[in-house]
């Protein structure tokens, strides 16, 4: 407790203690994009710093001196900031504007490696968050775009990344980790993600063989950073879709940037093939805000406040399936409905005190809370019959004749509650100054707190010919309607369970990063370990503590060729992922306290080919070919079924599995000044349940095909198109949720979908109004149109299966995503 109180003391009156004054801010390029590793240094002195990932610097100089500051780096022409008084405890910021530096030998262009190249980690434009067209824009419609990242379902944000699911990625914001919603069981259900992208400052990616520093998930990190504003900035993006706005400024030592989001997917709810009342309406508040106390710390504040509400009301449905020979058709009668509430709050305090130019601390603390309602009542009664096939008749399409008349009712009444707690501390020491590039050692430890109370009510009677439809268990042999069955009437599915679950988690992280030369050749190398404990507790087991230790490393290099630039990388370890709250759920909404981590050894070796592509005109063009071959071995896997983007596990530990892969990404200039790329993956992953054999995992996503393009008409360049456009082989599923994994192995049909956006661009960075125009108060200002499933391709996420009683057969029945729609978007910025 001495030792806290005199850290504290320290913080809070270094302002008065310090001889120092501080010069900071932000460095951009021509394109007001910051810049990362630029040398900040005051001249005539060793003291010196460079700008981190977001192109911001910080360097102590001498109060009340004249001084002069240098800023250079072998990529960008040096500036020298002469004759500057600042005081002490009144940061002086400043933000200069560096022009590119070419340097050509043989026609190859020398530049710096990033951190995040030699990393692995894919750094994707802010700027293309809004341009790119997508159902669910933002953040994660670009990181679908990427190779070995898939979602079959564009309602929903969520993504599985190399054969993992929707609950091993990692998400942070300014290092902050962020939840999702826990009872959402539908794309159409899940509203917003927590991501606004009006916020984004930088947007980094890993795809696998992450650092220590990241937390404990099997798959992927997604890294954001929220800028803080440098002046006055407002925001609107509106269409059918919704609206979305932001307002940010600066005063002094104070920023602030406050988003706010509405959307009604009724455009797509409605354009489905089932006829209904349905009011999807989600809204959320979110702001970031920070305060520089003094030259040495600050204080950063991150809030959002999420409001979902999904109430739907289905009428009546029909879905033509089957081939021509033998077209079926499933018509539904609805009665009843739907209403689903999800409200989260979300709040974080992040205090940054450099005790000097080489260490920093940080101290995070967060609170999440989310309360959510799930209440159905829907009866459906349905027939199954043969559609009219004439196709010069009037009646095409119509059900002349009925085979199988049936009926289903399901009933649920879930509520959860779940209070997430965190309190983190991390570190960064640059060490060895004699360096150009210092070595860096991190730390972290943080302590968890998860509250969570479940309440599971839902079960589904099943009903053909006025027979009730028992359980698909082996002691319900059931012969109706031609013998009777005396036993008591069952629901088909039922599952009731009250939850009052604690965990308590500790976690700490040490690695150490070094980046020089090898002779000529320039290399990098991370090496790190983590440690996590974690006890679970509740009411109807005995608390349960386990432990966990993993270590990570990763080096890369790259060769001094004169007439090639490339870049080679080898990354791996060993990763557990301790259990979450739906992880210890099984199907029967039972809490088991003594679920494994699932563990992972993970390999992954890449390859950066950076060249220019000379056009007809003579204009060279930069490209980079990226590749990266992987393989995980895991053990201890909780094995799970998926309903949509439901994950229900078996809170088991009875698998083994594996997976592996090619991902390979060429992106560039395709056209002159506009970023396109190209993504190619395969994947293969298997697992073993109880020594059964292996077959394909839910996520077994063998082939994906994504192309991501930019174009402008060349006589008219203010009119601009945006193509996001993907192919994926069909996924293993489709089958009962209660079905035996052994027994079906069958795979929906590839998904394949195309999104245009067309906009008229009369104001943005480089199509400036004539001088007096009244577009000049606009920094961005455009209008268009966007077409959702342009080829209008029918996509599966499921199956719906219907029991016909008389012939003993089930019958599975597509269920279609979204058709094409049209929406109209203007978007001004100021």
């Amino acid at each position: 407790m001495k030792q806290l109180h005199t850290i504290l003391l320290l913080i809070f009156s270094s302002g008065l203690l310090a001889q120092n004054a501080v010069i900071q801010g932000i460095i951009l390029d021509a394109n007001q994009e910051p810049i990362e590793n630029i040398n900040v240094s005051l001249v005539g002195s060793e003291k010196g710093t460079s700008t981190d990932s977001t192109g911001f610097y910080r360097l102590l100089i001498p109060a009340d001196t004249e001084v002069d500051i240098k800023f250079y780096s072998l990529t960008h022409n040096t500036y020298i900031l002469k004759n500057i008084i600042v005081e002490a405890g009144a940061p002086f910021e400043f933000n200069p504007i560096l022009e590119l530096k070419v340097t050509e030998i043989e026609t190859v262009i020398i530049t710096r490696v990033s951190e995040q190249e030699f990393e692995g980690v894919t750094t994707i434009e802010p700027k293309l968050l809004s341009r790119i067209p997508g159902v669910q824009a933002g953040v994660e419609n670009l990181i679908k775009s990427l190779p070995g990242v898939s979602n079959n379902n564009e309602l929903s944000t969520q993504y599985n990344v190399r054969g993992g699911n929707f609950d091993e990625n990692l998400v942070y914001i300014n290092e902050i980790e962020v939840y999702r919603p826990f009872l959402v069981r539908s794309g159409q259900q899940e509203g917003l993600s927590i991501l606004n992208s009006d916020l984004v400052r930088s947007v980094d990616f890993s795809a696998g063989g992450f650092q220590a520093q990241y937390g404990d998930k099997l798959s992927s990190v997604l890294d954001i950073k929220y800028r803080r504003p440098k002046s006055f900035g407002a925001g609107v993006d509106a269409s059918f879709l919704g609206v979305n706005s932001y307002v940010e400024g600066k005063k002094d030592d104070f920023t602030g940037i406050l988003g706010l989001r509405y959307r009604d997917n009724s455009l797509f709810v409605s354009s489905r093939e089932t006829e209904a009342i349905a009011v999807p309406r989600f809204f959320d508040a979110q702001t970031y805000l920070t305060y520089q106390f003094n030259s040495r710390f600050e204080l950063g504040f991150l809030g959002n406040i999420a409001i979902n509400s999904y109430e739907f009301q289905p009428l009546n449905s029909q879905t033509n399936f089957g081939t021509v020979q033998d077209a079926q058709a499933l018509i539904i009668n609805y009665d009843g409905r739907e209403d689903d509430q999800y409200e989260t709050y979300f709040g974080a305090l992040k205090a940054s005190y450099d005790v000097n130019d080489d260490l920093n601390l940080r101290f995070i603390s967060s609170i999440y809370h989310t309360q959510e309602q799930e209440h159905f009542d829907i009866l459906a009664r349905y027939r199954i019959g043969r559609p009219n096939t004439d196709i010069g008749g009037d009646n095409l399409g119509e059900v002349d004749f009925t085979t199988a008349i049936g009926s289903e009712l399901d009933h649920g009444r879930n509520d959860l509650d779940a209070l997430i707690v965190n309190l983190q501390h991390r570190g960064t020491v640059k060490i060895d100054s004699e360096k150009k590039d210092k070595d860096l050692l991190e730390w972290g430890v943080k302590f968890t707190k998860e509250d969570i109370r479940d309440r599971v009510r839902e079960y589904t009677v099943i009903d053909s010919a006025g027979f009730s439809v028992r359980p698909p268990l082996s002691e319900f042999t059931n012969r109706e309607p031609y013998f009777s069955f005396e036993a008591p009437l069952e629901p088909f599915l039922n599952v009731r369970a009250n939850n009052d679950v604690n965990t308590t988690r500790y976690q700490a992280f040490l690695q150490y990063s070094s980046r020089g030369y090898l002779g000529d050749h320039e290399i990098f190398w991370n090496v790190g370990a983590r440690s996590h404990t974690w006890t679970v507790a509740g009411n109807d087991f005995e608390d349960t503590t386990q432990t966990v230790v993993s270590g990570r490393s990763q080096a890369a290099i790259k060769p001094d060729w004169q007439n090639t630039d490339m870049l080679f990388r080898l990354s791996g370890g060993l990763y557990y992922q301790p259990p979450f709250y739906r992880e210890l759920r099984n199907f029967q909404g039972e809490v088991v306290p003594d679920v494994k981590a699932q563990k992972s050894i993970h390999i992954v070796a890449g390859n950066d080919w950076s060249f220019n592509w000379t056009s007809k005109e003579g204009e060279k063009r930069p490209f980079k070919l990226t590749t990266e071959v992987y393989y995980k071995d895991l053990d201890d896997v909780n094995t799970y079924t998926v309903e949509n983007v439901r994950i229900r596990y078996r809170a088991d530990n009875v698998s083994r599995a594996y997976a592996y892969g090619a991902d390979v990404r060429l992106n560039g200039e395709f056209i002159q000044g506009t970023e396109s790329w190209i993504s190619l993956g395969y994947l293969k992953t298997e697992e073993n349940i109880n020594d059964r054999g292996y077959i394909s995992r839910p996520t077994d996503q063998r082939l994906k095909v994504a192309f991501l393009f930019q174009d402008y008409v060349p006589r008219l360049p203010n009119l601009k198109a945006y193509l996001n456009m993907v192919y994926q082989t069909g996924l293993p599923g489709g089958s009962p949720s209660y079905a035996d994994p052994y027994d079906f192995q069958f795979r929906l049909k590839d998904y394949f979908r195309a999104d245009l956006g067309i906009q008229y661009v009369f104001v943005d960075d480089k199509i400036r109004p004539p001088e007096g125009s009244w577009l000049g108060k606009f920094r961005e200002l455009s209008l268009g149109a966007q077409i959702f499933n342009i080829f209008n391709y029918e996509n599966n996420i499921s199956n719906l299966w219907v029991r016909d009683v008389a012939s003993g057969s089930q019958l599975a029945v597509p269920v279609r995503l979204t058709p094409r729609v049209f929406n109209l978007r203007l978007i001004a910025r100021m």
